[in-house]
């Protein structure tokens, strides 16, 4: 029965003819051909991404392909949920980002902070977080101070993660203040700021509290109202509500036999974070998400509706000329670390941002050629298990070899 979903599902591709007039927080829909792309190559991701549903990698999956600022593709494949009822997938779900929330809640809010002169790239941290310690050689003694910009790159050398068993036990649920303490006094420093990568979480929650000091609001009111609200997105919050609660797709299930729904799945954001949180958080899908790809390859703005300046985009997708060369991240992106092969082997090296997120999640935003490949899916459903590393690989590949112009 399943199987036989997922093949009628064949049919839920969205028909794009002639290009439309949006709607307010919409992109137009318009045929590959008619953004300089060939639609007989780009209809091989289909097979790409059914062959990881029938692989056990996910249960279903949404594709977005924006071209400048249209969406030339718009996709859903499988199924949605399978416990406790199976329900097929559709191009409107919405989906639990995962660490995308980084890139496209705290990244664009942080950035507007410069942008209006509340903070620069360069400054301390503990001058916004008082005793938040620095760097020490073990050999020298000497220190070095942690500064935003190493938090925005993964270079800060702060622990990936902490234990949120332990943590809870002795600083109970719901304490973010007791969280940002003990990252800024007690979590290990690994090395030297700017001379390696380690991608942590607690960098980017780190940048929360750092935000709310500045901003006097929580994250999650401020890029609901500077970032998504601004863009007029109409999926995209922290904590659903209303409406948007019957498009969410669940996520792994819990030790009642239940499935995480609305509720985000990474544990720190929801047991210690309660929600607001900026490593994880963000609920939105594929238009909403190709909203945003197409206001950042349009200079930081889409159909009058402006989220960033076209040099704080320049500067966003730069790797730091003083950082490490190994580390390849640019501010809040990826763009050519280790972890940067979801943008497949044909985009541009230099110029494509991308990230990924634990559920399933992925974005891929090509500025030289202005294509983003938007791929969804909620992998740990029900279980947590599968990798979609290869087939995000391989359907950005397939979109790169569409784009003739």
């Amino acid at each position: 029965m399943k199987r036989f979903l997922i093949i009628t599902l064949l049919g839920a591709f969205l028909a794009i003819g002639c290009t439309t007039t949006p709607a307010p927080g919409t992109l137009a829909k318009a045929t590959p051909e008619s953004q300089g792309m060939n639609s007989t190559i780009l209809c091989r991701v289909d097979s790409v991404v059914f062959k990881a549903i029938e692989e056990g990698q996910c249960p279903g999956a949404v594709l977005s392909v924006v071209k400048n600022d249209k969406i030339v593709y718009l996709k859903a494949y499988g199924n949605k949920s399978v416990v406790p009822d199976t329900v097929a997938m559709t191009t409107e779900t919405v989906f639990d980002l995962a660490s995308v929330s980084k890139c496209v809640g705290t990244t664009l809010s942080f950035l507007q902070l410069v942008e209006n002169g509340s903070i620069r790239l360069t400054d301390r941290v503990d001058m916004y977080i008082p005793d938040f310690r620095p760097w020490i050689d073990p050999d020298t003694g000497e220190k070095t101070d942690i500064r935003i910009i190493d938090l925005l790159t993964h270079s800060s050398g702060i622990e990936p993660y902490i234990g949120v068993p332990a943590y809870v036990e002795r600083f109970g649920e719901a304490t973010p203040d007791s969280l940002i303490k003990y990252i800024a006094t007690e979590v290990r420093r690994n090395f030297k700021p700017t001379t390696g990568y380690m991608y942590s979480c607690l960098n980017f929650i780190t940048l929360q509290h750092i935000l709310q000091n500045i901003t006097g609001q929580t994250l999650s009111d401020y890029a609901q109202r500077h970032v998504f609200d601004a863009l007029e997105l109409k999926n995209t919050c922290y904590s659903p509500t209303g409406p948007t609660l019957e498009l969410c797709a669940p996520t792994e299930v819990q030790a009642d036999g239940l499935p995480l729904v609305v509720n985000v799945h990474y544990p720190i954001a929801r047991i210690i974070n309660a929600g607001n949180s900026v490593n994880a958080g963000v609920f939105s899908n594929a238009e909403d998400l190709s909203v945003i790809a197409a206001a950042l390859m349009n200079d930081g703005q889409i159909h009058g509706r402006r989220v960033l300046g076209k040099m704080t985009v320049e500067r966003m997708i730069t790797v730091p000329e003083e950082n490490s060369p190994h580390i390849g991240r640019a501010l809040g992106w990826d763009n050519r670390s280790s972890a940067a092969g979801i943008r497949g082997d044909l985009f541009s090296r230099t110029r494509t941002i991308c990230h990924t997120g634990y559920t399933g999640t992925s974005m891929v935003v090509d500025m030289d050629s202005k294509t983003a490949v938007i791929l969804l899916t909620n992998r740990v459903h029900p279980e947590d298990k599968g990798g979609l590393a290869r087939t995000r690989a391989l359907v950005a590949n397939i979109v790169a070899a569409s784009v003739e112009e």
